[in-house]
């Protein structure tokens, strides 16, 4: 399998309540091309599944055998992804998680939320928008 180009995205989850109403949303940046941006809401979820559900999503709309750096305020997808923490939940979105890591070769790089970084700010105001609309549609 050969990488083709490195691919930028940029992932956020949100939720209103913990668990509760939930939003996710991501960013993809590639070199020449206009920013794409996806999101989506949950009517019953908690921040986890937000946090996943973003980068699964992202990931999931890219063509195969990319080269990603894969940008989250999420410690636990992080850590979990690069270091093997334990799954204790969500194992429907780990195996989903495991299976685009064999598809895409993904670095992943955790950057501090809420703390002025651009794509991540605007990847929680969608995130946080679509968990809005969720609570808005029960």
């Amino acid at each position: 399998m050969s990488f083709i180009s490195r691919i930028q995205i940029y992932t956020d989850g949100s939720c209103l309540g913990n668990p509760g109403p939930g939003g996710w949303a991501y960013i993809i940046v590639q070199d020449g091309e206009p920013r794409r941006e996806g999101s989506g809401h949950c009517s019953g979820t908690t921040n986890n599944r937000m946090e996943m559900m973003a980068a699964i999503e992202a990931l999931k709309i890219l063509t195969p055998s990319q080269s990603v750096v894969l940008h989250s305020d999420s410690q636990l997808l992080i850590k979990t992804m690069t270091l093997g923490w334990k799954r204790n939940k969500n194992q429907d979105l780990w195996a989903e998680l495991d299976q685009l890591s064999v598809v895409h070769r993904i670095t992943w790089q955790w950057v501090r939320g809420h703390n002025g970084h651009p794509e991540n700010e605007a990847c929680d105001t969608l995130a946080q928008r679509a968990a809005s609309i969720a609570r808005s549609s029960r």
